[in-house]
């Protein structure tokens, strides 16, 4: 699938084989400058086994590290990205032992899309390398663990202090709503607060009255989440916009079943947050622990009774994938073929890269010691 949606938007098909079996002399032939590595999670991730080396799916990152010593035309770069828990791993001791051992300076990095701006809580790994007598133009790092580039993050946060933890970064991020797919799909903070006897996020048209919220799907996948009123202009009853909300009119609304079980553990966001959850590949599948959850209204009572919101009444829906997309930084022409359907466009974007992240730090990686940046 990965390669599909590849070759959809890039036009051309990566190779696809076992890199287990490749020899030194066989990458030799590439005469690659880098090797971009981001290899299977599973090993390291809190959620699985912890069995780290003797994990079956570390030993193709393992294998090629193993070819670098033997190799005649190394590459000049190295970039690594894994989750968090790889720096603490024996694959990450084996990895660096093999770069002092071949004449590489590293650099390792845990960061975040929230540091660049994005309102997104995604840390991740990463190490950098390049052999000698390649350098980096910001050595004083070297052979560290940092958890803040602050001069990666000029672009954004320029008034940041050099210090800055990603528990406060979340104050230079963009707003949610900057990163859904249209202002229709959500409710406007300032003119849609609900109190208890509420109308819905917009006003409908009276010649929309009756029309349900699948027949506005748009074809790219987005769905425009309107309110219904009755034929008198009264607001319905919250019942009825429960069941607007919570039934089967649109794909990315949350049922109130799983909104009932599973309520206690949501991450609950809205439009003016400034930053969400990570999406795993298990987001729109399961709910707990693999992503945030959109609240389309926000409810603010008169007189607060027992000091609680109902979930049911935020008209809680899920992140498109292309919201999704948005939140990884994929450029706005990036596109799923048909084929792939919506299970598999969240699984694809829950393995997938920051790109707000992993920009900078690729060129910065390809930045000789001198600043000059690589030829494009």
């Amino acid at each position: 699938m990965a390669n599909d949606v590849y070759q959809h938007n890039f036009g051309h098909r990566p190779h696809q084989g076992n890199i287990q079996c490749l020899s030194a002399v066989e990458l030799d032939k590439f005469a690659a400058h880098a090797w971009l590595m981001s290899p299977p999670c599973q090993p390291y991730t809190r959620q699985g086994l912890q069995k780290d080396a003797d994990d079956a799916r570390a030993s193709s990152f393992l294998e090629i590290l193993k070819q670098i010593p033997h190799a005649s035309k190394p590459p000049f770069m190295l970039f690594v990205e894994n989750v968090v828990g790889f720096e603490t791993s024996r694959t990450r001791e084996h990895l660096m032992e093999i770069l002092e051992r071949t004449g590489f300076v590293a650099q390792e990095y845990i960061l975040s899309p929230v540091q660049f701006g994005v309102p997104y809580s995604r840390p991740r790994y990463f190490c950098l390398a390049k052999r000698k007598p390649l350098s980096f133009t910001n050595p004083s790092i070297n052979d560290q663990l940092v958890r803040a580039a602050p001069f990666l993050l000029h672009e954004y946060c320029s008034a940041m202090d050099d210090n800055i933890s990603e528990e406060m970064s979340h104050i230079s991020c963009k707003q949610i709503k900057d990163f859904l797919e249209t202002d229709s799909f959500l409710s406007d903070i300032s003119r849609n607060t609900r109190s208890e006897h509420c109308e819905m996020l917009d006003e409908t048209p009276d010649d929309l009255v009756g029309i349900s919220i699948e027949e506005h799907c748009v074809p790219d996948g987005r769905v425009i989440l309107q309110a219904f009123k009755s034929t008198n202009g009264s607001a319905e009853s919250n019942a009825e916009k429960n069941d607007v909300l919570h039934g089967t009119l649109s794909p990315y609304t949350v049922p109130l079943s799983l909104i009932e079980r599973w309520g206690s553990a949501m991450d609950i966001v809205y439009p003016d947050s400034r930053r969400c959850c990570c999406f795993t590949k298990s987001y729109y599948r399961y709910v707990k622990g693999t992503g945030s959850l959109l609240a389309t209204v926000r409810v603010q009572r008169k007189q607060p009774l027992d000091g609680k919101v109902e979930l049911s009444e935020l008209g809680l829906r899920y992140f498109t994938p292309r919201e999704v997309a948005n939140f990884h930084s994929l450029p706005e022409n990036f596109e799923f073929p048909e084929h792939i359907n919506m299970k598999q466009r969240y699984a694809l974007l829950g393995n997938s890269l920051s790109v707000a992240v992993v920009a900078p730090l690729l060129r910065y990686l390809f930045t000789d010691s001198r600043g000059c940046p690589p030829h494009e």
